[in-house]
């Protein structure tokens, strides 16, 4: 397919793929690291014969390098500096449907960074083996300077140990433009052969024109051009030291093609400067094998350790929606903003997220050390907010509340989310301590905290209304304080918890309560939610439930009516981490019409929470012929396993929750699983005719086609979602938000039922091997979190997209006591209002100081951001994803901005103080 009669010219490009971490443990791989580098830096010195080599597009792999060999530091830096070590542009390689758009900003800003403390970074948008990409991703590419991408994945078929399809594809070359939702575009670059076409080049001539004749024809069959790309290296690969010779025996055989050791920017700018754009295909949005026949997207491991997807939210939420807001917010308090432990939560959340990783399909060692990251990063994290509410609490005006007497307990409820938010809030009070410094026995302090009288109280807010609240006696606690001036201060305490509605808290702002001793308050009467113990009702939404524990939802609003909602669906899994695959003619199960044990958990004025229980049973795993099907490496999708006639008890615990000014109902489910070789879904029938859904991904909200491509062969179509997915029409919708369950589908079933995964078991990683993963089994009990929010049909619009975020991100709570402030008790310092925009980040940058916000526009249209902001500053201007500053945007008032948004873009504004 060459477009062109010019001299053609090969470019080797030396690199390896380095998974830190996949079919060996972490540390295995390591080791293979530092023999790699080691050899590199041995033949880099050797002399200029062997030009560059590329680092795959990480410098984490300089890290890992100069932990156990930093003698080389000057070694690596004099390569980098020359141009012979290309570095960068990312942190890690991470996956992308799986890690938050502010994880992926991090990552190229980390990278960034990091590059130039040797050089400059490799300005190639490189995705070699991402599990496809994101439809954002030219947006993403070009606020970072970048006007490429690099992929292996997304647009034609990939199958066993990776081999490639010559198929049809989205693209007649694989050179091609693509365009994001926004209209930026990028030139894209398809390893149409994979990115180890080049790898392992003969010296020797009898074996050198065999593989030469294969190569070329295979590259010549998709190039657009006359230059033709060979990447020399794969998977852990070793560098080719001999590759200098390889080249010249090529020159030999081939006197009428440049055979030269090239590297990515030399090979783009001969692509550029020799391609006709206009012969060139346009692919838009999301790249997802959507053209294929389904069996190699991997799309799969959306649902593989189900535990790792839900710890990694619970670590990017806490690290960008409450430390990165609040450490601004003490920051402008004068608390300095700690910006070196951000960058190591972030670099060690990040570890986490290259695709073998957080997609969970790698062996059961790595997924081990993966729960320690987790852990090790949210520690840091919960520091960070720990010690920024501190401040902010202490800097709120609670003078008001001293009124009330001497024993009065004040706290702040903090609201990181980008819209008001009302909601039940829960927060632990210490009501009175006693230090173990104050000299009394341990006997007499633990009396008095005993003793302690907490009848009499009431939690009021910051005008002194009298709210319902519910208060549950914690007891006798140990605590301690870790002052900054002196040693540890231990003490007891009479410990209780308050749960309460907090209404309109200010988004990015606060309120103020206390709970006070005030003997004159009436009792409050409890207004139920609930009608017997099946039905549960407020202002918008109503809630019936039936003996099987499902339940109908009516949307008071518009009168429209959910049926059947919350069954449970159980099916065989023999397929790997990578992919489901269904025993042929197996009958799903489901909760449907099975008795659950109904009772009432919560009856209060604020919230009612009923609770459900299931003893399911279900066969106990596959049978025997999957693991001799396993063994002989039987592709997955023509396996012929069933399931076990053994069965086992699955314990289904649900609580569905409904708040007094709820738009949605919640749903917590516990399973206690103690089966193999299967999948768990909760199902939502919608009942909605539409042929499309909308799905919440990184930066955007995507159309989706319920029917897959006719080349989709696959019987299943599952897909990927962050937040929430969405089925609506012009009249209705209903939008099912999420905790870290990342896999959905919308079901061909006649009724438009969004099935999410909540539970996915298997036994070995797939691919191109037997790798058992006993620990992918997932036993033993596991809690999800999900939320129907219905709507109008506009899920935008109505608010239910922004009530789905804001169903990621828990509330801060903060006590405190009774002070002066420079804060009033409820208080924002920014303000905005545009349902087109979503809130993305608050943060400060580490160079300048300035303080950075980030939205992004949901809809296909323009819009306008009219922002105040309450905080002294110079000017605002608008910027990048890597925060460099540009020129003031003009404001016609101190503190005030107003700015054209266009169809999803993503917007970054500074602050300059």
């Amino acid at each position: 397919m060459e477009a062109s009669s010019k001299r053609q010219t090969a470019h080797i490009i030396s690199h390896t793929h380095w998974d830190r971490e996949w079919y060996l443990p972490y540390e295995k791989h390591h080791v293979r690291l530092v023999q790699l580098v080691d050899a590199l830096l041995d033949k880099l010195d050797s002399g200029t014969e062997f030009k560059s080599f590329f680092l795959d597009g990480q410098t984490i792999i300089l890290e890992d390098y100069l932990q156990v060999r930093p003698e080389n530091l000057e070694r690596l830096q004099k390569y980098i500096t020359e141009g012979r070590l290309l570095i960068g542009p990312w942190y890690i390689l991470q996956d992308a449907f799986l890690t938050s758009g502010e994880a992926n900003v991090r990552n190229m800003q980390i990278g960034h960074q990091d590059s130039k403390r040797y050089g400059e970074p490799a300005k190639i948008g490189y995705f070699p083996d991402t599990f496809g990409l994101v439809g954002q991703t030219p947006q993403l590419m070009q606020q970072s300077g970048i006007t490429n991408a690099f992929f292996g994945r997304g647009v034609k078929p990939t199958g066993f140990n990776n081999t490639v399809s010559d198929g049809g594809y989205e693209s007649s070359f694989s050179e091609l433009v693509w365009e994001g939702p926004d209209g930026s575009k990028v030139l894209g670059i398809l390893f149409a052969n994979w990115y180890s076409n080049g790898n392992e080049v003969p010296v020797d001539e009898a074996e050198a024109k065999l593989f030469w004749e294969r190569k070329l024809s295979d590259v010549e069959k998709f190039a657009s051009t006359s230059e033709l790309l060979f990447m020399n290296g794969c998977d852990h690969q070793p560098v080719q030291l001999d590759l200098p010779e390889a080249i010249e025996t090529a020159k030999k055989l081939y006197p009428d093609i440049d055979f030269v050791h090239s590297n990515f920017p030399d090979y783009l700018k001969a692509v550029e400067g020799s391609m006709d754009r206009s012969n060139l295909s346009s692919v838009k949005g999301e790249l997802r094998s959507q053209r294929t026949d389904g069996w190699g997207t991997l799309v799969n491991t959306a649902s593989a350790r189900v535990y790792l997807k839900q710890m990694n939210q619970e670590g990017q939420v806490m690290l960008e929606k409450l430390a990165e807001p609040l450490a601004s917010f003490a920051q402008v308090l004068g608390k300095e903003y700690p910006h070196h432990l951000f960058t190591y939560a972030w670099k060690t959340l990040m570890q986490n997220h290259p695709h073998d990783s957080i997609c969970g399909c790698s062996v059961d060692e790595v997924h081990r050390e993966m729960v320690t990251r987790f852990d090790k990063s949210r520690h840091v994290t919960e520091t960070i907010v720990d010690d920024s509410k501190l401040a902010i609490a202490s800097a709120v005006n609670t003078s008001g509340f001293a009124k009330y007497g001497e024993d009065v307990l004040p706290f702040v409820v903090m609201n990181m989310t980008g819209w008001s938010r009302t909601g039940t809030v829960s927060i632990v009070l210490d009501a009175a301590r006693l230090y173990l410094r104050d000299g009394y026995s341990l006997e007499e302090t633990s009396r008095r905290m005993k003793e302690l009288d907490l009848s009499g109280r009431v939690l009021v807010d910051e005008q002194g209304n009298v709210l319902a609240c519910t208060m549950e006696d914690l007891g006798l606690q140990f605590g301690y304080d870790l002052p900054d001036d002196m040693f540890r201060q231990p003490y007891m305490c009479r410990r209780v918890k308050l749960t309460f509605q907090s209404a309109e808290v200010p988004a990015l702002g606060l309120r103020s309560y206390a709970w006070i001793r005030r003997t004159d308050a009436l009792p409050l009467a409890v207004d139920s939610l609930l009608q017997g113990d099946r039905v549960m009702e407020n202002e918008s939404l109503k809630i019936e439930i039936e003996d099987d524990g499902s339940f109908t939802l009516i949307d008071k609003n518009n009168g429209k009516t959910y049926r059947d909602l919350g069954v449970y669906e159980n099916t065989g899994d023999i397929g790997n981490e990578y992919m489901y695959m269904q025993p042929v003619n197996e009958q799903a199960l489901t909760t449907k019409g099975l008795k659950a044990n109904i009772s009432i958990l919560e009856d209060t004025s604020y919230r009612a929470s009923v609770e459900m229980k299931h003893d399911w049973e279900i066969p106990a795993s596959a049978d025997e012929l999957l693991d001799e099907e396993q063994r002989a490496l039987v592709y997955y999708p023509e396996r012929k396993a069933q399931r076990s006639s053994r069965t086992v008890i699955l314990k289904l615990r649900t609580v569905i929750s409904l708040e007094r000014g709820g738009k949605g109902v919640h749903i917590e489910t516990t399973i206690d699983n103690p089966a193999k070789d299967h999948r768990v879904r909760a199902l939502f029938p919608t009942d909605i005719n539409n042929t499309v859904h909308h799905v919440d991904s990184m930066f955007e909200i995507p159309e989706r086609d319920i029917e897959p491509a006719a080349e989709w062969s696959n019987p299943s179509n599952t897909q990927h979602q962050q937040a929430f997915v969405d089925m609506s029409d012009d009249n209705a919708g209903l939008t099912v938000a999420n905790f870290g369950l990342n896999e959905y589908e919308v079901l061909r079933d006649g009724r438009n039922t969004i099935a999410i995964t909540v539970l996915r078991s298997v036994g070995e990683l797939g691919d191109w091997g037997l790798f058992p993963t006993p620990e992918a089994q997932c036993l033993g009990e596991h809690i999800v979190r999900m939320e129907l929010i219905p709507h109008n049909g506009n899920g935008m619009t109505s608010g239910a997209y922004a009530e789905a975020y804001q169903f990621q991100i828990p509330w801060t709570v903060c006590q405190t006591d009774v002070h002066d402030g420079v804060i009033s008790p409820v208080y924002t310092p920014f303000e905005w209002e545009n349902k087109e925009l979503a809130f993305s980040s608050l943060k400060m940058n580490q160079e300048t100081g300035d303080i950075l916000l980030r939205w992004y526009n949901m809809s296909q249209q323009k819009t306008d951001l009219s922002f105040n902001s309450s905080i002294p500053q110079q000017h605002f201007y608008k910027t990048t994803i890597l925060e460099e500053e540009s020129q003031p945007i003009s404001s016609k008032e101190v503190g005030a901005l107003s700015l054209e948004i266009g169809p999803c873009e993503i917007v970054t504004v500074g602050i300059r103080r």
